[in-house]
């Protein structure tokens, strides 16, 4: 009787410890399928995540990019880029164009729709003669104090007019005092223009005189391969100092050529 009953008790408790197995498998099976769940769903969000912020680093290098004027561009063979301002005050720049003529060197020059309407001449001359010609915009004023209807407005105008005349398409456009802002690089952009700065500036502006503007140009720290040179059409010492400029460059190994060349 009593073995009997050790039997029964022995059954009992086995086929209860199998139910308590069964369970106990059962509870770490769903365990595991629900941390497996977790586990993809933490890999969906986190490559999610990773794409977008791909994405949003591609977008935002695009926009860093537009948004920063071209300073100097990586030069080779000694080339570097001569440029002018060219405005309403500017009045002619007959000299400098003879002495590039002489000295069989091109640059750029970026005038304004004023100045083109009182030098149509010249205005052709520019491009005949094989010289890079860009958009300046206005005379004076800081093209980020106006509208972006007034921004566009005066970038056609100029556009327009100096196509008319050389039958030249403009791919270059300089801010006046080299002043950008986010809303006019876009605009400019969207007018298919580049924006253009310098990394040299002759200071000839201020009419120290030709020593000072050869010496400013020449010694430049930041002189080298692919640099752009500012100078102006209308500053008094401008052309005095232009022939210098050149000659001391080539003694130094460099060539002046339009910024589209350079950017080549």
């Amino acid at each position: 009787m009593l073995s009997r009953k050790f039997s029964y008790s022995l059954k009992k408790n086995t086929w209860g410890g199998s139910n308590m197995m069964e369970k106990e498998i059962s509870f770490a099976w769903y365990r595991l399928r629900g941390l497996g769940l977790l586990c993809l769903c933490s890999f969906v969000f986190f490559f999610g995540a990773y794409l977008a912020n791909q994405k949003s680093m591609a977008v935002n290098g695009a926009v860093n990019a537009q948004t920063m004027p071209i300073n100097c561009v990586q030069g080779k063979n000694g080339a570097l880029a001569l440029s002018f301002d060219v405005t309403e005050g500017s009045g002619s720049i007959e000299s400098i164009l003879n002495i590039l003529g002489k000295c069989g060197a091109k640059a750029t020059f970026f005038v304004t729709a004023n100045w083109v309407d009182g030098h149509p001449e010249e205005t052709k001359r520019i491009v005949d003669e094989g010289h890079d010609i860009g958009n300046r915009g206005s005379d004076c004023e800081s093209m980020t104090e106006k509208s972006a209807r007034e921004v566009r407005t005066i970038l056609e105008e100029t556009s327009d007019k100096v196509q008319k005349l050389t039958g030249t398409k403009m791919k270059l456009f300089r801010a006046p005092y080299g002043e950008y802002d986010s809303v006019l690089v876009g605009i400019t952009a969207s007018e298919g223009l580049l924006p253009v700065r310098w990394s040299v500036d002759s200071e000839d502006w201020k009419d120290y005189g030709i020593e000072s503007i050869v010496n400013k140009v020449t010694r430049s720290e930041q002189l080298d391969a692919g640099a752009i040179v500012r100078m102006h059409g209308g500053a008094k010492n401008t052309a005095q100092a232009l022939e210098a400029i050149i000659e001391d460059l080539r003694r130094q190994g460099y060539v002046s050529v339009p910024i589209s060349q350079l950017l080549q």
